[in-house]
């Protein structure tokens, strides 16, 4: 089975991860999306992150209605911070019948030579969607990366944690289920 691996702090997930998501469902020869959920960014140390469990549920609820969504806690197992690296070598092996494929920003992809083990990780299979700012184009890629063709979003989490705090409206920037957990929990705030 094809496997896209979507890595992220999900601080908090929103509906421009699904889309993402969805459009590499559609679009390429894959049977599921996971949502690695990340309790620590190696890159972003100075991070003000919701507690890793209140995020994985927040990604959980995002993600339960489609069923070729699932959501992985395998890096709260691992030694923080987490590599993605070691974690792909740990899905490998624990599934060794399937094939991952990585999905990332080209903000992301731009930093690659910055993450651990860059030289092993720039041979895999990698998917890369264009984020604002960070435009890469089809002719620079190698033949293991592909360029995902999906509608370029200016969604952030920074800025939806900064419309919370500021009292303003999120909806439909999250999908419903996450607005009332984060209403109801008082995240954010």
């Amino acid at each position: 089975m094809n496997i896209g691996l979507f890595f992220g702090s999900f601080n908090p997930i929103h509906t421009g991860h699904l889309i993402i998501a969805s459009t590499a469902l559609n679009n390429l020869p894959l049977s599921q999306v996971w949502f690695v959920v990340s309790p620590q960014n190696p890159l972003k140390k100075n991070q003000s992150l919701l507690a890793a469990d209140k995020r994985l549920l927040l990604v959980q609820k995002a993600t339960e209605d489609d069923s070729r969504f699932l959501v992985s806690d395998a890096e709260f197992n691992l030694p923080i911070p987490s590599y993605t690296i070691d974690t792909l070598n740990y899905f490998e092996k624990q599934y060794s019948e399937d094939t991952f494929y990585l999905i990332m920003g080209s903000d992301s992809f731009l930093q690659l030579p910055q993450w651990k083990s860059y030289k092993e990780l720039s041979e895999k299979n990698i998917i890369v969607y264009q984020r604002p700012d960070y435009i890469i184009p089809e002719t620079t890629l190698a033949a293991n990366i592909t360029l995902l063709k999906s509608p370029l979003l200016n969604i952030s989490a920074t800025s939806i944690r900064d419309l919370i705090k500021d009292g303003k409206n999120i909806k439909y920037l999250v999908p419903e289920k996450v607005q009332q957990l984060i209403e109801q929990g008082n995240l954010y705030k």
